[in-house]
């Protein structure tokens, strides 16, 4: 037998690492729960309030990294799709929950269609595995897919749960069975609140009004625990995990997004929607064990963005901002330079193509120092490469600014700042601050050990550490590392 020297140190090394590295096994349900707004620091803040179950007994037993980071805009769209596809707005296109088509000369909103990479669904799709996604919305189920092989099941403007493709059977008896009907003029008490507390919000329900229930509905532990029974049923009516092949489900929690946009991070409601969190976590993850064994399913754990707290009353009028008061100071600017702004649709400036006495750099430069001197405005970074900041800041511009789809100019307001929608309350997404770019992230299964990790990691990192996991490739153009530390 001719074993060459090369061929020998190759056969040395591998049964040396087959000692060194005992193969895992690949469980053949992993779960991804990508929770549209938790902060971090709420997590911490929540902790002596959680059950054993749900957040703690994810960072005893599973992998936490306190140092996970969304460095891009916070976006809600931005965020999922940051982590659907291993890549930053710069490269998956996803660059806000909306955008300005110059050539349209329209408003485009999120959609899979205008996803730019692939996702890790997509590459589990294709590699043969039973993909699900269980979310609020259809945008943000095809959006986390990426792909049309995927389950999708979202709520219908009704509040009842539907899916794409050919509906199961026992979808109609499980939206009988647990519709949104039962909340309607429900009241939403605190947890172990006594017996003679008064609650915390009703939901009030209007015949003529059902969008403005569906809301309360979506922003309340009603339509988060609704979201869970939907997971247990597809679980136990499909038999995930238990075929012949791995599965893989994903389930987008958009409860406490959609209660931000009203509320901010600081609300009791926000608080008490993070302990109903705690819970379902806890349900699911026993579920998952009687199911399939405790080393029969991955449990990734994780936030697509943060949220600011709400302005003060006393402030609101300061730190909500106006676009248009925005807008006007970049037109006067650019009235001598044969240049007009077509639109700002925050966070971007688009300038419009007609001739110019200057550069285009130029003209974008002044355009977002004129931008720059309304005092909510913080910063900016333009198409050419200008940037108002030359640390880390830049990166996070960097990342966010897509070169067909961001404009001229990206605008960063001051801290805590939000846009102003006329309605006197609310906040919203999309800032490159830590509040909204800090958020937890944990890794449970056989494939991944248990541990805290203090060291930063981006967003971008959980897509290839997945793909590698389960053993698939990398989404096209995904360009974090793999989380090799956190590796069984």
């Amino acid at each position: 037998m001719d074993i060459r020297r090369r061929n020998f140190g190759a056969i040395a090394l591998g049964a040396f690492a087959a000692r060194a590295w005992p193969a895992v096994s690949k469980p053949k349900l992993p779960v991804l729960l990508a929770v549209g707004q938790l902060r971090a620091d709420a997590l911490e803040a929540a902790w002596p309030l959680l059950s054993t179950g749900g957040f703690r007994r994810l960072a005893e037993k599973g992998a936490w990294f306190t140092g996970f980071q969304q460095l891009s805009s916070s976006f809600p769209s931005c965020g999922l799709a940051n982590l659907a596809t291993g890549a930053w707005p710069a490269q998956h296109g996803i660059v806000a929950d909306s955008w300005w088509d110059s050539a349209a000369h329209s408003v485009v909103r999120t959609s899979d269609e205008a996803l730019l990479a692939t996702t890790l669904a997509a590459q589990a799709a294709s590699a043969g595995m039973r993909v699900a996604v269980v979310a609020m919305t259809r945008a943000e189920a095809a959006l986390f897919a990426g792909t049309r092989e995927a389950h999708l099941y979202f709520l219908d403007e009704r509040g009842q749960y539907t899916c794409s493709g050919t509906q199961p059977d026992w979808l109609d008896e499980h939206n009988r069975a647990k519709g949104s009907e039962s909340a309607r003029d429900a009241n939403w008490m605190a947890l172990k609140a006594a017996a003679d507390a008064p609650p915390l919000r009703k939901l009030h329900y209007d015949a003529n009004h059902p969008l403005e229930f569906l809301a309360l509905y979506k922003g309340s532990p009603f339509g988060q625990t609704a979201e869970f029974e939907m997971t247990a049923d597809l679980l136990a009516r499909e038999r995930y995990g238990l075929g012949s092949t791995a599965d893989l489900l994903c389930v987008i929690d958009g409860s406490s997004a959609q209660l931000g946009y009203e509320t901010g991070a600081d609300s009791p409601l926000m608080n008490q929607m993070l302990l109903n969190l705690d819970l379902r976590i806890e349900n699911l993850w026993n579920q998952l064990a009687k199911a399939v064994g405790e080393n029969g399913f991955n449990l990734v754990v994780c936030a697509a963005h943060g949220a600011p707290p709400e302005p003060p009353k006393d402030a609101r009028a300061r730190m909500a901002v106006s676009g248009d008061s925005v807008a006007q100071l970049v037109e006067t600017a650019l009235r001598d330079t044969g240049r007009h702004l077509e639109k700002y649709l925050y966070p971007f400036l688009y300038l419009d193509r007609s001739a110019t006495s200057g550069g285009a750099e130029t003209v974008r430069r002044l355009a977002a120092d004129a931008a720059l001197a309304h005092p909510a405005v913080a910063g900016y970074y333009t198409a050419g490469g200008g940037c108002s900041e030359n640390d880390g800041w830049r990166k996070r511009f960097q990342n966010s600014f897509h070169a067909k789809r961001s404009g001229d100019a990206m605008l960063s307001y001051r801290p805590e700042y939000v846009e102003e929608f006329g309605a006197g309350r609310g906040v919203s997404y999309g800032s490159l601050y830590n509040y909204d770019t800090h958020v937890p992230l944990f890794l449970y299964g056989p494939q991944f050990r248990a541990g805290v990790f203090d060291a930063p990691v981006e967003a971008v990192d959980l897509a290839p550490t997945l793909a590698r996991a389960l053993g698939l490739a990398e989404p096209s153009s995904s360009i974090g590392r793999v989380l090799s530390e956190a590796l069984a």
